[in-house]
């Protein structure tokens, strides 16, 4: 099969539309053939610079257009989106290497943000009342406004649903996007955005550019008023202190170790094939896979074998259908990645149960989905992401080893647990470290609740993506409270003195009938 469905005239229509063409293009690769797909502009910081202007003049008009018209683009923009799903689909594939339904996954989060983005703002953005300090003498309420200019850096992994999860709650909260694509998923981006263009979103509104991360995200980040990056833990430190520099807010979603207990008392076929999905999906090229799992030993022989057979049977394309189970690794430097931390640990002792060869009959960068025991901590996947088709697998004495395994980690993005009991998978849950719990599933049980928050704890992050969390960092709020003119508050001394016995009174009465 062709590394890619699009036609190159497509991408080089596209990319006519972004900010700024001034610097030497590059090239961008097919992952399943490892030829060029297009050649990609890059901007420069003057660029960024303009589009940022652009975008601000754009946002005011958008912000004053109201709640009511900001919701129709939006879901006209949904409905295009879902109408163009299979050009999308292409487009994912060829950047990413993904399998089709792995695709799919991405098009069917990226609506569901959408939605969810432009039904909720109007309650988020609505004036809402509060308790005041002295009830029926003062009168409280919060209104919220847009913060005005949204940077979104996005990486090459999940380029629609990491790019839509942060830019549908900033649009639809009346704010303009000046987002930084990775090269290998701009294509995929570009085609999102005309989706929405095309029903009746300002073009200048949501401005992409690309480029060197040093140099055009530093870039984006000086613009912003808020920033949202997705990557890893090293460079999210840097867009954290550089946020920091200006005083600017900023949610980061960053690496991950992330470990999947299976009790005793699970189903040992079922979890396995519940395992294989959590691990391997998008080839392990997913912060929120698994990539440690710890076994009971009561059920270690029978899901251990259950789980390496299932592996060893996953089927392995590049076709642009449902055919395969796993797709390709997205460049050469994942291959390499992944393959140094297999060698590492082979050579250091552990076991492959399952998988383990590169797979060049199949394409450049594809390798086969492995499972290894016998890891130990000298190994690097033993701590560090993989970020690849790679998991190792630890049988544990009982549930409290387990957590406490999973736990000794400074990731905290993801983790899973697999029971017979939901009540005892939720009390295992309870103590695990991590910004989202998986039950019975790998991360999509999380990962697709676009109504609750997304992201990690300890060094896997800060701030958080969807639900009221995703949509109020892109705002800013403001206490307005007034006197009622029903009792004038002491201003001397002697008014002090007449009026605090009053006021010791009332707050004793408030405590006692519980008023907050």
């Amino acid at each position: 099969m062709p590394g890619s469905l699009l036609p190159r005239s497509l991408a080089d229509e596209l990319t006519k539309e972004l900010a700024g063409r001034t610097a030497p293009p590059v090239s961008v690769i097919a992952p399943f053939t490892g030829e060029e797909l297009y050649t990609l502009p890059h901007s420069t910081v003057a660029e960024v610079q303009d589009a940022a202007a652009r975008v601000r003049d754009a946002q005011r008009a958008w912000a004053a257009a109201g709640d009511a018209h900001r919701r129709a683009v939006l879901l006209r923009g949904h409905d295009l989106f879902l109408e163009r799903r299979e050009l999308l689909l292409d487009a994912v594939q060829s950047e990413t290497g993904k399998t089709r339904g792995q695709a799919f996954e991405e098009v069917f989060t990226s609506a569901a943000a959408t939605r969810y983005a432009a039904l909720s703002a109007r309650r988020i953005l609505g004036t809402s009342a509060r308790r005041a300090g002295i009830p029926l003498v003062w009168r409280t309420r919060v209104r919220r406004t847009p913060k005005g200019l949204i940077g979104v850096i996005t990486p090459w992994n999940y380029p629609l649903s990491l790019a839509l999860m942060d830019i549908a709650p900033a649009l639809a909260t009346g704010n303009g996007v000046l987002q930084k694509a990775d090269d290998q998923g701009t294509l995929s981006v570009l085609l999102a955005r005309r989706a929405f263009v095309d029903a009746g979103l300002p073009p200048e509104l949501w401005a992409v550019v690309t480029g060197p991360g040093a140099e055009i995200g530093s870039a984006v980040i000086d613009q912003a008023d808020y920033v949202c990056f997705t990557g890893s833990t090293a460079t999210g430190r840097t867009v954290a202190q550089r946020a920091a520099g200006r005083l600017i807010g900023a949610s980061l979603e960053l690496g991950g170790k992330n470990p999947l207990i299976v009790l005793d008392d699970v189903n040992p076929e079922k979890a396995a094939a519940d395992a294989a999905y959590g691990c391997f999906s998008a080839a392990g090229q997913l912060c929120v896979s698994v990539e440690r799992i710890y076994v009971e030993k009561g059920v270690a022989d029978r899901f251990i074998p259950a789980f390496a057979e299932r592996v060893a049977h996953l089927s392995l394309g590049t076709d642009f259908d449902y055919t395969a189970d796993v797709g390709s690794l997205a460049s050469a430097a994942q291959l390499a990645r992944v393959t140094d931390h297999l060698d590492d640990a082979v050579a250091k002792g552990a076991t492959v149960l399952a998988g383990g060869s590169v797979r060049p009959d199949l394409g450049p960068y594809m390798i086969e989905p492995t499972v290894l025991t016998d890891v130990t901590a000298e190994m690097q996947c033993f701590g560090h992401e993989t970020f690849g088709p790679l998991v190792a697998v630890t049988v544990v004495d009982d549930a409290d080893a387990a957590v406490a395994a999973a736990n000794d980690t400074e990731f905290g993005l993801n983790a899973s647990v697999m029971s017979g009991s939901r009540r005892r998978a939720r009390a295992v849950a309870a103590r695990l470290r991590a910004g989202s719990v998986n039950i019975n599933e790998g991360y999509r049980a999380t990962f697709g609740s676009i109504d609750a928050p997304m992201g990690g704890v300890k060094q896997s992050g800060l701030g958080r993506r969807n639900g009221v969390d995703g949509l109020t960092r892109f705002t800013d709020a403001t206490t307005v409270a007034e006197s009622t003119g029903l009792m004038q508050l002491p201003r001397t001394g002697p008014e002090f003195a007449k009026l605090t016995g009053l006021m010791v009174v009332a707050l004793k009465a408030l405590k006692g009938i519980r008023r907050r």
